[in-house]
Parts: C-alpha cells; sequence; structure tokens
C-alpha cells in the first residue's frame, strides 16, 4: 500500500520509519507533508493530512516565549512528545533532541534518545549537526534508534553561525553542507531536514542524496517540506519568517473572540439564562 494510499474506512494506516525512507525510490514525485505539533488536540488534527509530525523544539519559542530553542528541556520534549502521541494515529511521529541532550557523547545521545523512545512511544528522534554529529548518527541507528538528521541552518547553534540567517551563499559554506549531508547519510539517518539553504544548494543536495530530503526554507526540489503549525495558522506572529505561508490567521481570530467575549461579559450580555443549569427551556404553546 502506498504512503498515499487511504486506508480502509476506520482503519488508519500507520506510516513508519520505513515508508519515509523508501519515498524517494517509490513516490518521489509526490512530496511528502510534514507540520510540527506539540498537542494531542493539534496531533488530532493533522492526523489526516500529514505523513510526518515532529514534535520540534521550536516549542521553546512558541508556546514557552523562549528567545530561541536553547532553554527546552529532555523532559518537554518527553511531555509534549507523549500528548502528541495520544493525538497522533496516522503519521510518523518523530522528536526533536533537545540542545545538550546529545551533542557530548554517542553514549549520552544513546541514554537521552532511549528514554525519549520509551517514554513516549514515537517512531524516531531527530538531531542537529552534519559531519561532527555522524558518530553519534551511527551509534543510535546501529541500536536501533531511527533518526531524522539535520542540517543547514541549525537552531541550536545559532549563537556560533551567527544568527538567523540563510546558509551556503559562499562556495565554501556551501560545499561544507554538501558535505554535511553525504554524512548523515552515510552514517544511517533515514531522511534529512534541510533547512534555510539557499535554493540551489537545497536542489543540490537533494540530487546527490539517495535518502529523503524534507525541506524547510530549503527550496521546492526537496523531497518533502515541512513548517511550524503555528506559522502556517497564524497563531505565532512575533515574526515571520520569509519561507513561511501563512494559510489562516487564527491569532487574530482568537483576539477577536476574546474582544467580543470581554464586551459579553462587561455589558451583562453573557451568561444569559440558557447558558445556565436548572433552567427548564420553555416552550411555545399550543
Amino acid at each position: 500500500m502506498s504512503i498515499h494510499t487511504p486506508p480502509p474506512p476506520g482503519i488508519p494506516r500507520k506510516i513508519t520509519v520505513p515508508d519515509i525512507a523508501a519515498h524517494k525510490r517509490a513516490h518521489g514525485a509526490v512530496p511528502l507533508v510534514a507540520l510540527t505539533a506539540y498537542t494531542a488536540l493539534t496531533a488530532k488534527l493533522l492526523d489526516d493530512h500529514v505523513d510526518l509530525i515532529l514534535v520540534g523544539d521550536s516549542l521553546g519559542m512558541v508556546l514557552y516565549g523562549f528567545e530561541d530553542t536553547l532553554s527546552v528541556t529532555l523532559e518537554m520534549m518527553i511531555a509534549h512528545g507523549q500528548a502528541v502521541m495520544r493525538g497522533a494515529r496516522r503519521p510518523c511521529v518523530i522528536v526533536d533532541m533537545p540542545f545538550g541532550s546529545y551533542q557530548e557523547s554517542p553514549q549520552m545521545a544513546f541514554r537521552n534518545a532511549a528514554r525519549i523512545i520509551k517514554e513516549v512511544g514515537c517512531d524516531g528522534v531527530k538531531l542537529e549537526g552534519g559531519v561532527e554529529m555522524a558518530e553519534t548518527i551511527s551509534y543510535l541507528v546501529k541500536r536501533g534508534i531511527p533518526v531524522l538528521a539535520h542540517i543547514g541552518l541549525m537552531p541550536q547553534s545559532v549563537h556560533i553561525a551567527g544568527g538567523f540567517r540563510s546558509r551556503g551563499r559562499e562556495a565554501a559554506e556551501a560545499e561544507t553542507i554538501l558535505q554535511d549531508a553525504h554524512a548523515v547519510a552515510d552514517a544511517g539517518a533515514f531522511a534529512v531536514v534541510v533547512e534555510g539553504t539557499v535554493e540551489p544548494l537545497g536542489r543540490r543536495i537533494t540530487e546527490a542524496l539517495s535518502i529523503p530530503t524534507i525541506g524547510i526554507g530549503a527550496s521546492p526540489a526537496c523531497d518533502g517540506q515541512i513548517l511550524v503549525m503555528e506559522d502556517i495558522a497564524g497563531l505565532f506572529t512575533d515574526f515571520k519568517p520569509r519561507f513561511v505561508k501563512r494559510y489562516l490567521e487564527l491569532g487574530k481570530g482568537i483576539g477577536d473572540a476574546a474582544k467580543a467575549y470581554a464586551e459579553d461579559v462587561r455589558a451583562g450580555r453573557f451568561p444569559t439564562l440558557e447558558h445556565c443549569f436548572g433552567i427548564e427551556k420553555s416552550t411555545p404553546h399550543d
């Protein structure tokens, strides 16, 4: 059954890591669809529409109001991963490994990744880094933990990289990122997120790798695309990256609803008796 084939009525087909890994060879003409989710409700709403849900450490900025992702803890990722698993039945679910949970050593990475897999029940983990993380990716994969790699613009390394800027404009930097792509693929990553690269580089990486690329601000040529759910729905409005397309303005809608509610309460229009218990509804006379 194809990853895009609708399941029989009432029987959701679970999309697995091998499905994602094989997508480039089997269904390359139809891009993979991925979005982030941090709650059971959002996961349930996305369930019928996406192939992969990422429980991203972007939750630090989107939900907790942090300036970046560096303050996110392993406990946060596990808690939100568990919530997402309560709402997601069909998509492949991957959980981000937060900053400081995997960089020290492959052994440390395994302990924390194993904890995520066991306590969340997700399909795999994602970690940032290319050549320097290849040994760790290989260590995890050989011990049964599927890894989604992440190269290009890496938010956990934002201070070293000098901020959130597109990557690969200079030939030397582009070549380094291409080497990162090959390294994570050779290490056993089942797919790789390519973030914030100039378009020709995103296309070049996709053409060079046998594993799927999932772009975010990279290239239409990538084998799939991912965005933050709150970005496309207009819920996160602190800033809007160039690569985001807004499909709704839910943030404004929530603000409008709160304003109307406040006006009704202050004017005595809400609640009315129809919103109260112990009041019999009046019936029309014959």
